[in-house]
């Protein structure tokens, strides 16, 4: 067994250990097919606690997108984000005629599947803020591949923005139903309607 597999393993079990990283499939069912799973960005356990939720057999085969210049600074940055999580690096400082979605596109192309925040940044503001064009453009593309919103809930008080110590808190992704891009729907009504979407999984308070 290779020493990346060895490190997923040990990823997943701690991120169990601190935050319970409970999966709940509340609008589809977890399924071995291609798809594009977006949903609200508040640390950096986010993508980990999503892949932890995630079936086993899943994770081989879903991808994070990470910023490069952030995940590439140190040896093993880019070891874990390449050889553990086999993340897409998609550029934050680029030139005026590069397309920041092409790494993007390439991967779906090859049939992964993608782990995507829409927001673009961390938030600290409890509801997402509003979606970049990103999701809009991939839908347009791939209009055949599910797009599958996820409400990320707790992870903010484990390791808040800022922070670099986790705290045990139990956390939760709630999986909801796959939505797609309706035949000529307005970028702004879309990607409203996806924002939407990743909400309805946040927990009701009593």
């Amino acid at each position: 067994m290779s020493t990346a597999v060895l490190m997923g393993g040990l990823l997943a079990f701690i991120a169990r250990l601190i935050t319970g990283a409970q999966g709940h499939w509340r609008g589809c069912a977890p399924k071995a097919e291609q798809r594009i799973y977006f949903a609200n960005h508040q640390s950096h356990l986010d993508w980990v606690l999503i892949w932890a939720a995630l079936p086993h057999d899943l994770r081989a085969t879903t991808r994070p997108i990470a910023a490069r210049e952030y995940w590439t600074k140190t040896p093993f940055k880019k070891w874990l984000t390449t050889a553990v999580f086999n993340a897409v690096y998609v550029a934050r400082q680029r030139s005026a005629d590069e397309d920041p979605l092409e790494p993007l596109v390439e991967a779906l192309k090859n049939g992964d599947s993608l782990v995507i925040f829409p927001e673009g940044t961390r938030s600290n503001k409890g509801e997402p803020m509003p979606f970049k064009a990103g999701l809009y453009h991939l839908a347009e593309q791939f209009p055949n591949v599910p797009l599958v919103p996820a409400w990320i809930d707790n992870v903010q008080r484990v390791m808040p923005k800022g922070e670099v110590v986790p705290v045990p808190i139990l956390c939760t992704v709630t999986f909801g139903a796959p939505i797609t891009l309706a035949p000529g729907e307005d970028k702004r009504a879309f990607l409203e309607r996806a924002r939407t979407a990743v909400l309805a999984g946040r927990p009701r308070v009593a």
